[in-house]
């Protein structure tokens, strides 16, 4: 570890805040992230990063302490094969290379392909997706170019710093999934900068979503009285949803988000739509619940794909033992830097897959703000500071 690793980032602090307000202006909404990956790709490259590249789902990807070897079949649609080079000779198992994960999101949960209004008042940093998760995004490119311009190499193991996509809404968590796919037998442990650092993720919200269809013969709304109507088939559906008794033990919830259908006033609905999840931090309720949606989904004989799933935690003894020692390390890494020891809480993130995998996961945020998924988000401008140090001791954890 550099003894002055804290004085290079307070003398970076303006240009750090130049970074994320540029950043900030590049739009990456859930399945439209190009431009913001392309700009991290060539922000890293030129900060001496080598290597660095963009894999099939979008994610950069920047193997540190190691090299990869990137194949694509020869046919029309096959997968690269992504093959891990160990730098030092004393792997002589390069299958069983180990690879800690650094990353943040790439996209925002809003919709804007044009540039968010970026605003500074008084000690806030005002833009939506400021916190979730652009300043994290900066943070883990800041680090990597700490650790890279320094020469500071991982102990024994490699490292990967990934802006991925697909964590908000309909993204399925596809980077994750997609790095999961490529390193599989590699990685051992994985962090994601998201949010806040007040808060630490513990433990890991599953979730099920489903694109309900309700259809019906439909008709004039004063002729055709007494047909069925698409849309109150499904508002009685949503009561019933709304009804289930939730599964005892840990916290589950069910949510109707979106409604649609329908011609005119005048018209009784042939047809509706809604997307529909059901979320719990419990395996047991999980079960539970999917077999209650799928019983009211038949007893309303509606049609459904399932559009997205988001799997929960399985971890042995031991993985867990080992993601409780990577909690209590960065829970003193935090109090260390602020003073503040941060609330443990389960949230839906992209520890999802490595923790379902059996893989050892850690959520903890390099900010602190508020507004999250809202228009009004921001961060606090006295927290960009203490967020990077955090990023950074706990990559230099990892660190000769």
């Amino acid at each position: 570890m550099l003894p002055d690793h804290i004085s290079e980032i307070t003398e970076q602090a303006e240009e750090a805040k130049e970074l994320l307000k540029k950043l900030s202006q590049i739009p990456a909404p859930t399945y439209h992230e190009k431009k913001r990956a392309a700009f991290c790709r060539k922000w890293l490259t030129e900060a001496g990063a080598k290597g660095v590249y963009v894999d099939d789902a979008g994610n950069v990807v920047y193997p540190y302490g190691f090299s990869v070897k990137r194949e694509r079949g020869k046919g029309a649609h096959d997968k690269v094969r992504t093959t891990v080079i160990p730098d030092s000779a004393c792997h002589t198992d390069p299958d069983d290379f180990p690879i800690i994960v650094f990353a943040a999101h790439l996209d925002t949960v809003f919709p804007d392909t044009e540039p968010m209004p970026y605003k500074e008042y008084r000690e806030r940093i005002y833009c939506p997706g400021i916190y979730d998760d652009t300043v994290n995004l900066v943070n883990l490119l800041l680090t990597a170019r700490f650790v890279t311009s320094h020469h500071i190499l991982p102990k024994d193991c490699g490292i990967l710093f990934v802006g991925d996509t697909g964590e908000e809404g309909m993204g399925n968590l596809r980077g994750v999934r997609q790095l999961f796919s490529d390193y599989s037998g590699h990685i051992r442990e994985f962090y994601t900068f998201d949010l806040v650092y007040n808060e630490i993720v513990d433990r890991a919200v599953g979730s099920c979503r489903f694109n309900v269809t309700s259809r019906t013969h439909g008709g004039h709304s004063y002729l055709n009285f007494g047909n069925e109507n698409a849309i109150q088939k499904l508002a009685a559906l949503v009561q019933d949803i709304y009804a289930i008794d939730l599964p005892k033990g840990g916290k589950s919830t069910v949510n109707v988000g979106t409604i649609s259908g329908g011609t005119s006033v005048n018209t009784i609905a042939q047809r509706a739509t809604m997307l529909c999840e059901y979320r719990s931090d419990s395996a047991a309720a999980m079960e539970k619940l999917d077999t209650e949606f799928r019983r009211l989904l038949a007893k309303h004989k509606m049609k459904y794909d399932i559009i997205g799933v988001r799997p929960g935690e399985n971890l042995s003894e031991e993985a867990e033992a080992r993601r409780s020692e990577m909690l209590d390390k960065v829970s003193a890494i935090v109090r260390k830097t602020t003073d503040i020891t941060p609330k443990r809480i389960s949230s839906s993130t992209d520890c999802n897959i490595p923790l379902s995998l059996g893989i050892p996961a850690v959520c903890i945020g390099t900010c602190l703000g508020k507004g999250a998924h809202t228009r009004e988000e921001y961060l606090v401008k006295s927290s960009l500071l203490p967020g990077r140090v955090i990023a950074t001791e706990i990559v230099l954890s990892y660190c000769k």
